[in-house]
C-alpha cells in the first residue's frame, strides 16, 4: 500500500518537476543574463519564467500526461499498462 502511494507521488513529481525547473531556469536566466527590456522574452521576469516553464512542459513525459486526463476503467486499464 505504501509503495503504491510513493509510486503515485513519484509519477506526479516526474510530470511537474520539469515545468518547475524550467520556470526556475527561466527566471534565473532573466536575473543573471537577461537584457534591460528591449528583448521580448528575457526583458521581463514574467515572460522569461513562462517561457522556461513552457520549455519544461515540452520536456515532460507525454505518456504520463495522457494518464492524468483519462479515468482508466477496468476495461482499458490493462491496455494502459501494456503501453508502459
Amino acid at each position: 500500500m505504501e509503495r503504491s502511494r510513493i509510486k503515485m507521488i513519484w509519477n506526479k513529481l516526474k510530470l511537474f518537476l520539469p515545468i518547475v525547473l524550467g520556470a526556475l531556469g527561466g527566471f534565473l536566466y532573466y536575473r543573471f543574463i537577461g537584457c534591460n527590456g528591449s528583448c521580448a522574452i528575457t526583458g521581463s521576469p514574467v515572460n522569461s519564467t513562462l517561457y522556461g516553464s513552457l520549455m519544461g512542459l515540452i520536456l515532460t513525459d507525454w505518456k504520463q500526461v495522457k494518464l492524468l486526463f483519462i479515468n482508466p476503467s477496468r476495461e482499458n486499464r490493462d491496455e494502459i499498462r501494456r503501453e508502459d
